[in-house]
């Protein structure tokens, strides 16, 4: 009789772990067909810059302060220009980004921490703890008005 007890368990052990295993299967094909609808921009959509801003307002350019490695924490500068190319001074400048086909954001929380002059300004707090296709989003707001760049970046 123990031994028809300790058969049954057994079974419901295995069971429920070919049911759980199932499960994340499934979670995991439904999370990548999700993800799979976010199309990769083209290839020169890809860099550093320049790039325009959404409405045109404003130029900026990327320029890492050492080569971008994965899983460190990392400074960069943007320079930006308005539409005419001249540098933006006082500049209120938000960073945001992520992985759009992964659906998660960076694992940090970059700043502006100064400005340095002609337009450029440092970002510190940059961190993108994996390989592959990341967005570093910028929000400006200047007396001019506001708008957003975004840097698509393949680590």
């Amino acid at each position: 009789m123990a031994k028809t007890t300790k058969g049954r368990a057994r079974k419901i052990v295995i069971g429920t772990g070919v049911a759980l295993a199932a499960l994340f299967a499934l979670a995991a094909c439904s999370h990548m067909m999700m993800m799979a609808g976010v199309d990769k921009p083209a290839a020169s959509e890809f860099g550093f810059g320049p790039r325009g801003s959404a409405n045109g307002m404003y130029s900026a350019t990327l320029d890492p302060v050492q080569s971008i490695r994965v899983r460190r924490m990392q400074t960069m500068r943007v320079i930006v220009t308005d539409a005419n190319g001249a540098p933006v001074e006082d500049a209120r400048i938000t960073v945001d980004g992520g992985m759009p086909q992964h659906g998660h954001g960076l694992p940090t929380q970059p700043r502006v921490t100064r400005y340095l002059g002609a337009g450029a300004y440092e970002v510190e707090g940059v961190k993108f703890n994996m390989g592959g296709w990341w967005e570093l989003e910028l929000a400006l707001e200047t007396e001019a008005g506001a708008d957003t760049i975004t840097f698509n970046l393949d680590l």
